[in-house]
C-alpha cells in the first residue's frame, strides 16, 4: 500500500455538501471581497482562538509583516526570530523593513530556546517572534519573561498551530498571532489566505487599515498600505472547515500517538518531544535520523511519502546572503536541517495507513548501517 505524504482530496470529499453550498452562497451573493463571509469568519475564528479580534489577510507571510508594521517596527529595528523555521518567518520581518536576528532552538522541541534570547538583544531589538513550529507550542511563559524584562513585544507565528494549546490556552489568545490558511494547514483554504488574531484593538485596527491600501474610506488613503485581503470565497470555505477543526486535530493526535508508541526504541530514530503542558496541533510529525536521506530514500521505495521541513535554514539561503551569517554560525539549526524528516500526517490518514507507515519506518531504519 502506498501512503501519500498529504491528502487534500479527502477533506473535500468528507465535507462536499457543505463546501459546495458555501461556494454557491458566495457566487449568488455577488460580493467577493471584505463582505459578510469574511466578517463572520473573523468573528468565529477570533472566538475559537479565545481572542477579541481577527483580521483576514491574503497569507500567513502577510500576517507576519502586517503585525510587525502595526506594532510600529520597521527600518533600523531588530526582531528576534528562530534560526530553525520556514523562511516566511524571516521574510515577514524583512518585508516590514526590520532586521531578523536568529536565535537557536531547543533541539528537543525544535522551537526557539528562551535561554538564548537575552544574548541576542541589542538597543535596536523591538520584538521576539515565537514560532509554534510543526504545531508544537513554543514556551511562551519563558519567552514572555525575557521579553517583559527588556520591554519587548512578543509575536506568535501560529501558521502551523491552529487549535494547539499552551498550558490550556489556545495559541493566539495571548499575543498578536499570524495564521496561514495555505491548503495543507490544519485549517486550510482552497488557495492562499491568512489572518491576524489579537486582543489589542489598536493592532487590529492598524492591520485592517494596512491590508486595504491604507484606506478606511474608499479612495482616501491614510498610510502606505498594501493589498492583502482574505476573499469571501475562502472565508466561506474556512467557516465550514472551522467547525470540524477540533475533530480533525483529534484525529491527527490519534495518528501521532501511534507513531510515538510504536516507533519508540528504534535505533537512530529520534521522535518529537511533547511537554506535558503542551497540546500540539500535530500539523507535522517530524522525526530525526543521522542518516535522514538514506531513511527517506528507503521509505520512498516502500511507497511512503515524506518531506523535509526544512532542508535549508534561512541563514544559509541565498535570499539572506546579505546577512553574512557564515555556515557553522547556527549549528543547531544546521544539524536539524540535515536530520529532520516528516512522516505522513493528517486527519484522513487511516489506521491501516498508519500501520503501514510504522512497519515501513521500522524496516527502513533496520536496513541502515550504523554510522
Amino acid at each position: 500500500m502506498k501512503v501519500p505524504f498529504l491528502d487534500l482530496r479527502s477533506p473535500y470529499q468528507e465535507l462536499r455538501a457543505d463546501l459546495d453550498a458555501a461556494t454557491q452562497r458566495v457566487y449568488e451573493s455577488g460580493w467577493y471581497l471584505l463582505g459578510p463571509e469574511v466578517e463572520a469568519f473573523e468573528s468565529e475564528f477570533a472566538g475559537y482562538c479565545g481572542a477579541r479580534h481577527c483580521v483576514g489577510v491574503a497569507s500567513g507571510l502577510d500576517a507576519i509583516e502586517l503585525i510587525v508594521r502595526a506594532l510600529g517596527i520597521g527600518p533600523g529595528d531588530e526582531v528576534i526570530v528562530p534560526s530553525n523555521t520556514y523562511i516566511a518567518t524571516w521574510l515577514g520581518v524583512t518585508a516590514a523593513g526590520a532586521t531578523p536576528v536568529p536565535v537557536e532552538p531547543e533541539p528537543a522541541s525544535f522551537n526557539l530556546d528562551p535561554a538564548r534570547i537575552e544574548a541576542a538583544i541589542t538597543h535596536r531589538t523591538k520584538a521576539v517572534l515565537a514560532v509554534h513550529l510543526y504545531g508544537r507550542p513554543a514556551d511562551l511563559d519563558a519567552i514572555d519573561a525575557v521579553a517583559a524584562n527588556f520591554g519587548l513585544a512578543v509575536i506568535e507565528d501560529a501558521a502551523q498551530a491552529h487549535g494547539a494549546r499552551y498550558r490550556g490556552q489556545r495559541v493566539g489568545a495571548r499575543y498578536a498571532a499570524a495564521f496561514s490558511f495555505y491548503p495543507g494547514k490544519n485549517l486550510g483554504a482552497i488557495g492562499d489566505g491568512g489572518a491576524v488574531v489579537t486582543n489589542d484593538p489598536a493592532v487590529a485596527e492598524q492591520v485592517r487599515l494596512l491590508r486595504n491600501y491604507g484606506s478606511k474610506v474608499k479612495y482616501h488613503n491614510d498610510v502606505k498600505g498594501t493589498n492583502s485581503r482574505l476573499d469571501e470565497l475562502q472565508a466561506a470555505l474556512l467557516r465550514v472547515k472551522l467547525a470540524h477543526l477540533d475533530d480533525w486535530n483529534a484525529r491527527r493526535g490519534t495518528v501521532a500517538a501511534r507513531y510515538l508508541d510504536e516507533l519508540a526504541g528504534i535505533d537512530g530514530l529520534a521522535l518529537p518531544d511533547v511537554a506535558p503542558d503542551h497540546e500540539p496541533a500535530w500539523h507535522l510529525f517530524v522525526v530525526r535520523h543521522q542518516r535522514r536521506d538514506d531513511l527517506a530514500e528507503r521509505l520512498t521505495s516502500a511507497g511512503i511519502g515524506t518531506l523535509i521541513h526544512y532542508p535549508v535554514p534561512p541563514h544559509l539561503s541565498p535570499a539572506y546572503a546579505d546577512a553574512a551569517i557564515p555556515p557553522g554560525s547556527l549549528p543547531i539549526a544546521e544539524l536539524l536541517a540535515g536530520e529532520v524528516l516528516s512522516l505522513p500526517m493528517g486527519p484522513h490518514v487511516t489506521e491501516e495507513q498508519t500501520g503501514v507507515v510504522i512497519d515501513a519506518v521500522r524496516a527502513a531504519a533496520g536496513e541502515i548501517p550504523h554510522a
